[in-house]
């Protein structure tokens, strides 16, 4: 069963996936970043001229059109696309045989998944809007009127369509920047707090829940680093995470220069808190 990974820069879900398979692949026995011992193919779109809109041969888009993480990774099997990169991760990892990124007990399993929940569902629309200001926006908005009617075409979903809309716009919310923010410092100080026993990895074990978290935060700590001023724990902790082999074969498919800094339109901006 041949499969292709659909990704970006390697930040936000495309470094989750990424990661993730890197640490899978060198559980298979390949060396980090060796996909092909799990029969996975990697092939790097440019997400913020729509590409992921038009991969070829797909037979079930259900996942890609609807899915909530907006310009993620895309994983294609026999035609049918698969989205979510917490869902793929954990895909990837089962599809090792198990590489040791998802707890066994399944108390700490529930933890994990809870953990990563809070940072799908909270920390990445704030990182996605926040970053997208900083770094994609320029571009979006440069698109001319005819090239940019066109990936909006493509785009079944409203509200993924709309977040490009307003980064075309340049249409800023400043009450949804000031909440961003927020966010961001409360998932610092959730980090510290569950370092502050002295472990090394969030959930005690490195798993998924680290490698989400690592690829929402990290970006962050670049554009505010005032929320990480106070976070000794977590600053160590990003470190650590960022010096594995694994994230570090993620971090080399990059093609530009920086990117913690490449960021393409995110997950909708919670409404309800």
């Amino acid at each position: 069963m041949g499969a292709v990974l659909y990704h970006g820069e390697p930040n936000g879900a495309s470094l989750t996936v990424l990661a993730a398979l890197a640490e899978a692949g060198a559980e298979a026995g390949a060396g980090a970043g060796g996909e092909a011992a799990l029969g996975i193919t990697c092939r790097p779109i440019d997400l913020l001229a729509g590409e992921r809109h038009r991969i070829p041969g797909l037979s079930e888009r259900v996942a890609l059109d609807m899915g909530i993480e907006g310009e993620g990774p895309v994983l294609v099997i026999d035609g049918e696309a698969m989205t979510e990169s917490v869902f793929l991760a954990q895909y990837i990892d089962e599809l090792a045989g198990g590489a040791g990124l998802q707890p066994e007990d399944s108390h700490a399993h529930w933890e994990m998944m809870m953990w990563c929940r809070q940072i799908t569902e909270r920390l990445s629309p704030a990182a996605a809007l926040l970053g997208n200001l900083a770094s994609s926006q320029p571009v979006i908005a440069a698109i001319p009127a005819e090239d940019f009617a066109g990936i909006a075409a493509s785009i079944p979903s409203d509200d993924l369509r709309q977040r490009w809309q307003a980064l075309h716009d340049g249409t800023v919310d400043a009450a949804q920047v000031a909440d961003s923010e927020t966010k961001v410092a409360q998932a610092v100080a959730r980090c510290e707090g569950q370092l502050a026993d002295g472990r090394d990895w969030l959930m005690g074990v490195y798993s998924i829940a680290d490698i989400v978290t690592f690829s929402w935060l990290a970006g962050m700590e670049l554009l505010r680093p005032e929320a990480f001023a106070a976070a000794p724990k977590t600053t160590a902790w990003l470190a650590r995470v960022q010096a594995r082999l694994a994230v570090a074969a993620a971090l080399a498919r990059a093609t530009v220069s920086e990117p913690l800094r490449a960021w393409a339109p995110g997950p909708e901006i919670n409404r309800w808190g």
